[in-house]
């Protein structure tokens, strides 16, 4: 597969100003565990196979198992996630598929158990920075780290 466009080149201000907000997230308190799970899920979600790739990596890096990551697809089926874990995916996946299906007040509920009001907003940038890293990688195909090209995104 070829890459269709360059979007650190196209446009390196509104790039490097999603990168700021990388770092704010990266930056915010929130358990770097958890975090490259949500980012995992998120990515499998939209098909990402960059991002998908590059966070398996990076949660190997910092100490993941290799049998979790292989089962955030199936989280629900997993008993190996805590329950605030299972809040972040839950959550992960309202906000990531948004569009028809509502945030219904059970929802919000549910992660509430699990997530102060700064985390929860914290944790809803980090899905949504995510969800802007996945729709730059896939419609302008950027090429895995492994195959030797691209940069890396999120």
């Amino acid at each position: 597969m070829q890459p269709r466009l360059n979007f650190y080149q196209a446009s390196p201000e509104i790039v490097q100003a999603v990168r700021a907000l990388h770092m704010a997230v990266e930056e915010s308190g929130l358990d770097r565990k958890m975090l490259h799970l949500v980012k995992l899920r998120a990515s499998q979600i939209n098909g990402c196979s960059y991002c998908v790739d590059m966070h398996s990596r990076e949660a190997r890096e910092d100490g993941e198992s290799e049998q979790r990551l292989h089962l955030v697809a199936a989280w629900r089926e997993s008993p190996l996630f805590s329950e605030r874990e299972r809040a972040a995916f839950a959550w992960t996946e309202k906000l990531t598929r948004l569009a028809g299906t509502p945030v219904e007040d059970e929802d919000f509920k549910d992660v509430r158990e699990h997530f102060g009001e700064d985390e929860l907003v914290k944790l809803s940038v980090a899905i949504g920075l995510i969800n802007v890293w996945n729709r730059l990688c896939v419609p302008f195909r950027s090429i895995h780290p492994v195959a030797g090209e691209g940069q890396a995104a999120a």
